[in-house]
C-alpha cells in the first residue's frame, strides 16, 4: 500500500516500538495523490492520478464483464450470463421493486449501473494493489449525488409538471395552514439541497473511516514489530485486526452500494408520486 509507505517512510522502516521514535500515525496524506500524468486542454492543465485511473478501470471492468455476459443470451445460460442474471434480479427485486414498484423497471438500466459502479468503486479499498477507493475522497461522491439530484429533478418535473412537483413537495395534503409556513421551507431545502448532501455525505464518511482505520492497523502492524514480546504480541495482533477490519470494510462496501442505489431508489419513487 502506498500511502502506508509514505506514513511508515516518514519515519523510516526502521523506526518501530524499541527504536525510541513516535507512532507515524496516518494523517490526510493517506488521500492526497499527485498527477501521474498531466496535460492542457485550451489553456487548462489536467490531471490524472490514482483515483481518476481506478476510475476509468473500474469503469471499463463493469462494461467488459457484463458485455460478456449478456452480449450472446441463451436459453439455458452459462456461467457469465447466470452471474449477470443474478445479479441485474438483486438490484430490480430488492432495490427497484421493493422500493418503486413495476414502474421501476423503465429505470433499471441507471439503478443497474449505478450500484456496481459504486460498489466496485469502493471495493478498490481493500483490492490489492489498488487499496484505496476513490469515493472516499469528496468530490466522487459529490458527482454521483448531483447525478442522482438531476434524475430526480428531472423525473419529477417531467412527471407532475415543474410547478406541481414543487408544490407537492412542499405542501402535503391534510397539513394545517399555520404549519406550512413552517414546513414548507423545511421541505423545500430537505428535498432539494439536503438529500443530495447527505447522500454524498453518508458514502464518502464510512469509505473514508474505513480507509483510516486499515491503514492505522497496518501501520501499527509495521511499527509494533520489533524485538521486544509486547512488540510482536502487539504487531500479531493489529495483524489480525487488520485482517478482521478488511472484511468487515468489505461488507460496509457492498451496504454502502445498496443504501446509495436504495435511496436513489426512494427518490425517483418520490418524483413519480402526484403526492408527497
Amino acid at each position: 500500500m502506498a500511502d502506508v509507505v509514505d506514513v511508515v517512510g516518514s519515519g523510516g522502516f526502521d523506526c518501530h516500538l524499541m527504536s525510541g521514535c513516535g507512532f507515524p500515525a496516518p494523517g490526510t496524506e493517506i488521500f492526497e495523490f499527485a498527477p501521474l500524468v498531466e496535460f492542457s486542454l485550451f489553456g487548462i492543465t489536467f490531471g490524472i492520478n490514482k483515483p481518476v485511473i481506478l476510475i476509468i478501470l473500474v469503469s471499463a471492468f463493469i462494461i467488459f464483464i457484463f458485455t460478456v455476459a449478456f452480449a450472446k443470451p441463451r436459453l439455458v445460460p452459462g456461467k457469465w450470463q447466470s452471474m449477470g442474471e443474478l445479479s441485474y434480479l438483486f438490484v430490480r427485486d430488492q432495490i427497484s421493486r421493493e422500493t418503486i414498484g413495476k414502474a421501476g423497471d423503465k429505470y433499471m438500466a441507471f439503478l443497474f449501473s449505478l450500484f456496481f459502479f459504486v460498489f466496485f468503486l469502493n471495493f478498490m479499498g481493500i483490492f490489492p494493489g489498488a487499496q484505496f477507493a476513490p469515493t472516499a475522497l469528496f468530490v466522487y461522491p459529490v458527482a454521483l449525488a448531483m447525478m442522482v439530484w438531476l434524475v430526480y429533478m428531472f423525473i419529477g418535473m417531467r412527471n407532475q409538471g415543474p410547478l406541481k412537483f414543487f408544490t407537492n413537495m412542499m405542501f402535503p395534503p391534510g397539513v394545517p395552514k399555520a404549519v406550512l409556513v413552517i414546513l414548507a421551507p423545511i421541505e423545500f431545502l430537505s428535498n432539494v439541497l439536503v438529500r443530495p448532501f447527505t447522500l454524498a455525505v453518508r458514502l464518502m464518511a464510512n469509505m473514508f473511516a474505513g480507509h483510516l482505520l486499515i491503514t492505522v492497523f497496518i501501520v501499527a502492524t509495521i511499527y509494533l514489530f520489533s524485538p521486544s514480546v509486547i512488540g510482536m504480541l502487539g504487531s500479531v495482533a493489529s495483524g489480525i485486526m487488520t485482517l478482521i477490519m478488511t472484511g468487515f470494510e468489505f461488507m460496509i462496501e457492498a451496504l454502502q452500494a445498496y443504501i446509495f442505489t436504495l435511496l436513489t431508489a426512494s427518490y425517483i419513487a418520490g418524483s413519480l408520486s402526484n403526492e408527497h
